[in-house]
């Protein structure tokens, strides 16, 4: 368990001050490069460049790949519309990055070789999902999102009504909920990453061959989508929710 919950310094930065290299030093502290980062950041890398080939020489009559993004864009203007009414331009581009972020770095450990008779891969990668570094403040993004969105709907003292409804006693419970949200969406998905990672590696360790092959279609393929969109759809019901006048 604890190999799974430790996340490894991959490499640090420093000024260049004559001390160790690689450590970006902000007053006494310094700026560790952990492995999830350079995961998260190997993910923002593989959608850039998706974006730029997908992109490139745009047919009028869509065929292959661009039918197929053509498609998924669709769905994203008509969910975002249903949703988010005339607000729908505005959030839909956060929605879509948000969940292709996610599925990505959800399905990302697919790319490490397996451990079987004896052969050492010579790296891992694991789902930058599994930490809560990556899942909290994604969390805290969207509820960000939400208290802009139901001051934009109810006005700064209208939002402040709110918290004392439908009794002022609610008030301390109506706080609260921000931050079971938070916690809600950002255990959610690392638990089910973490639990899913670990649940590979003991199979791998008992049955190497075939069933482990088998198995990570569900846990890292199935599973990781499904935690990406319940994630996303969770976010578009709390904004779309704060979006609503009283």
């Amino acid at each position: 368990m604890d190999e799974f919950l430790d996340i490894k310094t991959v490499f640090t930065i420093r000024l260049p001050d004559g001390s160790p290299a690689f450590l970006l030093k902000l007053f006494s502290n310094g700026i560790a490069i952990t492995e999830t980062v350079v995961i998260s950041w190997a993910v923002m890398v593989i959608l850039i460049g998706l974006s730029f080939v997908l992109t490139r020489n745009l047919k009028q009559i869509p065929k292959g790949a661009q039918a197929v993004l053509e498609t998924g864009i669709e769905f994203l203007n008509v969910f975002s519309k249903n949703q988010f009414g005339k607000f729908a331009s505005v959030f839909a581009p956060y929605v879509g990055t948000l969940f292709l972020f996610l599925l990505f770095a959800n399905v990302i450990g697919v790319l490490t070789p397996i451990e079987a008779f004896g052969f050492k891969p010579p790296f891992a990668i694991k789902p930058p999902t599994r930490d809560i570094n990556v899942t909290a403040p994604l969390a805290c993004l969207t509820i960000l999102l939400v208290i802009v969105c139901n001051i934009r709907a109810k006005g700064v003292f209208g939002w402040f009504k709110h918290f004392l409804r439908p009794v002022p006693f609610m008030l301390p419970f109506n706080i609260l909920e921000y931050g079971t949200r938070i916690l809600s969406l950002a255990l959610r998905l690392f638990g089910n990453i973490l639990g899913g990672l670990i649940l590979m590696h003991l199979i791998e360790g008992l049955i190497p061959v075939a069933v482990p092959m088998a198995l990570s279609l569900y846990f890292d393929f199935f599973d990781g989508f499904i935690q990406a969109a319940i994630f996303t759809f969770l976010s578009v019901l709390y904004i779309s929710e704060a979006l609503e006048k009283d």
